[in-house]
């Protein structure tokens, strides 16, 4: 099964870390969807998304995500499974014979 997942991660400054941070999901033949990095002061903040990723290989991208050198902190981040709303549940033929009243009083 394939799920959205993203990494957040904070790490030290260097020229080869972007690269580096890549090679994990390269050498899975995963091509993530996004990514975006930011430098403050030493330390660079980065999030690297993929939208359909094979759930046995997450945990297996996030070991070797931290252990880059530099790496201080790596955040897994999925979105929680979504729940039907009310109106999902409604369809227009089961509804089609009751009054207003009673679809607002559901």
């Amino acid at each position: 099964m394939s799920v959205h997942v993203r990494f957040l991660l904070d790490a030290e400054c260097s020229p080869g870390l972007l690269p580096r941070l890549l090679q994990p999901f390269a050498r899975r033949d995963l091509i993530p969807d996004r990514m975006w990095s930011h430098r403050s002061g030493d330390m660079m903040h980065i999030e690297i998304a993929v939208e359909a990723m094979p759930d046995e290989e997450i945990h297996l991208v996030e070991g070797n995500l931290r252990q880059i050198v530099g790496v201080q902190q790596v955040i897994q981040v999925r979105p929680e499974p979504r729940r039907p709303t009310f109106w999902e549940g409604v369809t227009p033929a089961a509804d089609a014979n009751r009054s207003e009243s009673e679809l607002v009083s559901a």
